[in-house]
């Protein structure tokens, strides 16, 4: 009997422990999802421009089609890239959440010059190819896949950087895990949910009665709420994208213009003593994203006139070889 009792304490004891373990990773996994906020803002703002054009029947499933890509780029290959980087190299994981954040500043800094310029023809999302609705689908999956990819590692990165260097291996690993699966499932999901939303109130509309005003407010409202979207998705870029490679700069031994909006911020909360924290990082989040803009401004030119055509003459001397 006191063999079952001593049993049934180990039991206890091991079940508290794995308890722990699940209240650490979740703690941990929101910690870190939270850190790639302006990421995860800017997947569910581009997300929808994918599924333009094509009928309310397949606007689902191309969603569902890029969220498996989107986890699969996230499980398969992301992953164990993240842990690779974290056993063996972790002096990389700055340098690419700084290259990561300056993709952000450069790709959010593209968007404002696009909306001040009124160009809106070139939208690779919007184009139509030659293989038909069929065809046009598998291209706009592909490449929301691929856009996906780019903001995927800058969510593993970040996420595995948010990560304490003293867990183990597997920790990392489940915490990972689980905010890939976390993010993909709220991104796709809302996506989804907006998609679907214009259609939803004309249903409401249609059917009349108590519930036809509100069908008709959801239509009505959601062209402006993508319009917002979009808004609050390019700024969360830049201000994520700036913050990164500030923050990267001062891990590197470079203080400036870290320290400089450090002070600015503590200024701020001095000046507002009634609400010190928000004043701090409304000050810090404003630098950051002032920071950002002029980065992804200076890189417009370099991509488009340095690193683009050098891409392109790999890909042309590869496919010459070929």
């Amino acid at each position: 009997m006191s063999g079952l009792l001593a049993l049934l304490d180990d039991v206890a004891g091991i079940a508290k422990i794995a308890a722990a373990s699940v209240d650490d990773v979740a703690g941990q996994a929101a910690k870190a999802g939270a850190k790639a906020a302006g990421a995860v803002i800017d997947d569910a703002a581009v997300t929808p421009k994918y599924v333009h054009g094509f009928s309310a029947a397949r606007e689902v499933p191309i969603v569902l089609k890029i969220a498996r890509g989107s986890l699969f780029n996230k499980l398969v290959i992301l992953l164990p890239i993240a842990l690779l980087l974290s056993a063996f190299a972790p002096w990389l994981i700055t340098p690419l959440l700084m290259l990561g954040g300056s993709y952000l500043c450069f790709e959010g800094a593209e968007k404002i010059f696009h909306a001040l310029a009124h160009d809106h023809g070139n939208d690779p999302h919007l184009q139509v190819t030659a293989g038909g609705a069929a065809g046009l689908e598998e291209e706009r999956v592909k490449g929301a896949i691929k856009t996906d990819f780019i903001l995927s590692a800058e969510i593993m990165t970040i996420a595995l950087a948010a990560i304490p260097t003293g867990d183990a291996i597997w920790m990392k690993a489940l915490i990972l895990a689980v905010v890939a699966v976390g993010i993909t499932v709220a991104v796709y999901g809302f996506v989804a949910l907006i998609v679907k939303a214009d259609d939803f109130g004309l249903h409401l509309a249609r059917r009349g009665g108590a519930t036809a005003a509100l069908g008709r407010g959801i239509v009505h409202v959601m062209p402006g709420f993508m319009k917002v979207l979009t808004v609050v998705g390019t700024a969360a870029m830049i201000w994520v994208g700036g913050q990164i490679v500030v923050h990267g700069l001062h891990v590197l031994g470079q203080h400036q213009p870290y320290e400089w909006i450090h002070h600015m911020a503590e200024s701020a909360a001095q000046a507002v003593p009634a609400a010190p924290g928000a004043a701090a990082w409304a000050t810090t989040a404003f630098f950051d994203g002032i920071f950002g803009v002029i980065l992804g401004m200076i890189l417009i030119p370099v991509v488009h006139y340095v690193v683009s055509p050098a891409i392109g003459a790999v890909k042309g001397l590869f496919g010459a070889r070929a």
